[in-house]
Parts: structure tokens; sequence; C-alpha cells
């Protein structure tokens, strides 16, 4: 009798695993980061709420300001050596908070400083590495290679958050970032032992940055399935920063629930983004790309629709949030795994870093606006009715996929 081994796929592709398994680890000390990174402002430095506010902006700044031309740059060079770059920059970035606190020298501005850089390194190693998945593993594994890597996130976020708060009680919030330095170092060496060679891009016939980026929006703007995927992210991501804004309040303040049972919503969410990942590849098989993308876009408004319509449901208000969470996110991974697939392979080598660089740049635009927008309404209308606003904005990513060849699309 034949025994046939379960682990087919990537799971066979010994550099795919060794670029997974760095991940895995990176992104565990990144949410440990994310989350011990504000604390030493809070614990250690005794940060102001406008110090934390400034903190919070300079990390996500560097998407706007840099993010066009540093994916005309990436797509003039190969990927791994930026991607190993950026880890160990990095690395040595976030090394710098605990030594400084150890010599008693640091102080709120190296946290600036911290933030902004960490941000831009970060801009870099996800340009990169979304424009080097393709290059890595056939393009019929692209979708595979993104479940997996996205299961690694969802674990990420339901097991790093404990892993910080344990790190800052038992070390420190300072010594707690060292773990997101160690795991820089850790995802370094994992792309190093990478043996798949990676080809030089050719290198354009008229060197002109302004032109690159151009084309890259250009992209975006004139394919029929990339216009229809960025339209639909700058509507899902303008309306969902809402949440961003308003969330916290509308649980805390309209509804009344308590900050340990909102911790325990929000940690649902990385249940349904794994079970999401998981899902990913088998639902395509089953229903095809097309409707699989329109399917998952219509559920996720449906869904969205469960957070203002708690505030009617008196005691069972929390039952309506963590559906909400964990089947919206379920959804929601599924959906983005699939997007971005789907951009990957549509879209010419030469150009992935300028198209990825674009979509970070459009998305990161319409999440601060977004953000903005939410909080300026809910200061105008309330927060329970701009929180409506959110619901019903998120219903209409799907009329950009209706309207496009996404619809046709089976494989």
């Amino acid at each position: 009798m034949m025994v046939t081994s379960r682990f087919t796929g990537l799971w066979r592709h010994a550099d795919f695993m060794k670029l997974w398994a760095g991940q895995t680890i990176s992104e565990f000390g990144s949410v440990v980061s994310r989350d011990a990174l504000p604390l030493v402002g809070v614990l250690t430095l005794s940060a102001t709420p406008a110090q934390m506010g400034l903190l919070a902006a300079l990390g996500s700044l560097p998407a706007l300001l840099i993010g066009l031309p540093a994916g005309a740059w990436i797509d003039r060079t190969r990927r791994k050596p930026i991607m190993i770059a950026a880890d160990l920059a990095s690395a040595a970035l976030l090394a710098s908070i605990p030594v400084a606190y150890l010599l008693g020298a640091l102080r709120i501005e190296q946290l600036y400083v911290v933030a902004a850089l960490a941000g831009g390194l970060a801009l870099l190693f996800d340009v990169a590495y979304t424009s080097y998945l393709p290059s890595l593993v056939e393009r019929e594994h692209v979708v595979e290679g993104n479940s997996k890597l996205s299961a690694s996130e969802s674990v990420a976020e339901i097991g790093g958050s404990a892993l910080a708060g344990a790190l800052v009680q038992a070390l420190s919030a300072p010594l707690a970032v060292a773990v997101d330095a160690l795991s820089f170092l850790a995802s370094a060496v994992s792309l190093a032992l990478i043996r798949k060679p990676e080809p030089r891009p050719a290198p354009p016939a008229h060197p002109n940055l302004r032109r690159e980026i151009a084309d890259g929006l250009r992209a975006l703007a004139t394919h029929p399935i990339l216009r229809a995927l960025t339209a639909a992210a700058i509507t899902s991501v303008f309306f969902g920063n809402f949440y961003a804004a308003l969330y916290g309040l509308y649980a805390i303040r309209e509804l009344g629930i308590g900050p340990a049972v909102l911790g325990l919503l929000i940690a649902s969410g990385g249940i349904g983004s794994l079970l999401g990942a998981m899902l990913a590849a088998p639902a395509a098989r089953r229903f095809g790309v097309g409707r699989l993308l329109i399917g998952s876009a219509v559920l996720s408004g449906v869904l969205g629709l469960l957070i203002p319509l708690a505030a009617y449901v008196g005691e069972a208000a929390v039952a309506f949030l963590f559906v909400g969470q964990i089947a919206g996110d379920l959804v929601g991974t599924i959906y983005t795994i699939h997007a971005l697939s789907l951009r990957q392979i549509v879209t010419p080598d030469g150009l992935l870093g300028r198209m990825n660089a674009s979509v970070e740049f459009v998305q990161g635009s319409a999440a601060t606006i977004g953000v903005l927008t939410g909080g300026l309404l809910g200061q105008a209308l309330g927060v329970q009715a701009a929180v409506w606003v959110a619901a019903l904005g998120s219903m209409l990513p799907v009329v950009w996929l209706i309207a496009s060849p996404v619809r046709m699309l089976r494989g």
C-alpha cells in the first residue's frame, strides 16, 4: 500500500519554509514591540497624551512620505537583500532602546526617532516582501503562500499581546523591546538561508523616479482588476478606520462594556483571522476567486451591521460584537488574502514594487483621513450615529467589484 504524505505544496518547498519560519518569529516580535513601545513612553518616561499621540503618528508617517519612491527603488534591484538589510537595521534600531535604558539615557525623543525610522524600515520590508513572494514560489502557489503567512500574523496577534504583557511585567517595557530586536535577527538569518537565486530586474531604459512612480499609480488606475481592487480597498479602509477612532468609545461609553471584555472581543478577531487564513484556499477552489471576493465583501458589510445594532439588543450586545468581530475578521482575512494574491498574479514582476507601494500609499492616506473623519463625525453627530455611518459605508466596496471583470474570474 502506498503511503501519501499529507505535506504537499509549499510544505515541501524548503525556501518558502525558511521565509515562513523567519516571518512567524518576526511577527511575534513585532506584536511585542507594538504593545511594549507605547508602554515605554507611559511607564518608563511618563509621557504626556500629546507626546503619545505624536509617537503613534510618527510610526505611520513613512507610508505617506517615502512609500511611492520606495516602490520605484525596490523595482530596480533584488528584493531579498533589501529585506535582509531592513531586518538588520530594525534590529539595531530597536536594540538601542534597552541599551539606552540600561545606561540611564533613554528619552522620549529617542522613541520618536525609533518609531519613525522603524516605520520606514517596515514599509521597505513589506513592499519588498510582497513583491518577492511571486518570484520565490510558483504563481499557482501564491494564494497558499499568502494564506500561510497570514496564519502566522493571526497566531501572533492572538498570542503576541499576552507575551508582550508578560515580558513587560517580568522585564520592564524597554527590555521587552529587545525581544523584537532578536526576532528581526531571526528573520534576517532565515532569508539569508534561502538558496533560490533571485533574478536581477531589468534596469529602466531611462531612469526617472517621477515617471517610475507614475507608472505604479497608473497601473492601479488603468488595469481594470487592479482599479477595482484598489477602489474597494480605499472605500473599505476609509470607513473601517472610523472604528479605529470610535470602537473603544462606543463599546465602553455607549454599550457599557468593561475594558477586560473589550480586550477579549478584540482578541477574538485574531481567532477569526486564523480561521480565515486556513479556509482561504479551499474556499477559492469551491466558489472561484471572483465569486469569493464579491461574496466575502458582501458578508463583511452585513456582519459590520452587527456593531451598531448591538446598541438595541440590551444584554446581547456582547454577543453581537463577538460575532461581528470573529466572523468579520474571518471573512475579511479570506478577502484580503485573495485580493493580495490577485494583485500579485496580474502585475508584471518589474512593476510589483511600485504597485505594492502605491497600494500602501493610497490605503495609508485613506486610513488617516478615515480616522480623522470618524473622530470629527463622532464629535458632531454622536458616537453611535458615526458608527452607523461606518457600518453602512463598509457595504460599499462590493460595488466596485461587481462593476469590474473581477466578477467573471473563476480560477
